[in-house]
């Protein structure tokens, strides 16, 4: 069973393209003209042992809110879609990461509700051409399309140290939530769906 996906989304603002394998070996061509979350969603391919492209072309000459808004809401979808019916997955998924004086913490339910609760401690405008208020936004926008509810925290006094953290405690609770349970029939939901 291929658990792949391709999605394009395309407004006035921005043009994403994204391919993604949920079963890859973490292989990573991430392009979106904002260095640090290109970055970001490397580690996340990496972590999650993901392959996947991602192509974005947005207004950055305003900002990069709505590049990082779309990429984030055009994988969320990626995701969703490579699910299906999430039939068979573990749908839960957690994880603590340490990086030098940060600290992150991310739980995942993949439970086709979208929630989001999210406590970074970061103290700085930007990390390099990224704007850091718009690190917990594409958690939320991930989240909402994903079809997922996450609660993440990250602390610590490097908010490159913060923001990588966070991602890698994604990576790794999102890792344990899509993987399979051998010993699960259908959707592990007794509501009998997770869509």
């Amino acid at each position: 069973m291929s658990r792949t996906s391709r999605v394009e989304r395309t407004t006035k603002e921005t043009t994403v393209e994204i391919d993604l394998n949920l079963d890859g070996t973490g292989t990573a061509k991430v392009e979106t003209g904002v260095g640090f979350f290109d970055h970001l969603l490397t580690s996340l391919a990496s972590h999650a042992l993901l392959d996947l492209t991602i192509t974005t072309k947005g207004d950055l000459e305003i900002d990069d809110h709505h590049t990082v808004e779309d990429t984030a809401l055009a994988l969320g979808s990626a995701l969703s879609d490579a699910l299906g019916d999430r039939a068979g997955i573990q749908r839960f998924g957690d994880a603590t990461i340490p990086m030098d004086e940060a600290l992150a913490r991310c739980a995942i339910d993949l439970s086709g509700r979208a929630y989001a609760v999210i406590d970074l401690a970061l103290r700085q405008d930007r990390v390099g051409n990224f704007s850091t208020q718009n690190l917990g936004h594409a958690v939320e926008s991930l989240a909402r399309t994903g079809g997922f509810s996450i609660h993440l925290t990250a602390s610590g006094y490097n908010d490159h140290h913060v923001a990588e953290a966070a991602f890698k405690a994604i990576a790794r609770s999102l890792r344990a939530a899509v993987e399979f349970d051998p010993r699960r029939e259908g959707v592990a939901s007794t509501k009998g769906t997770l869509t």
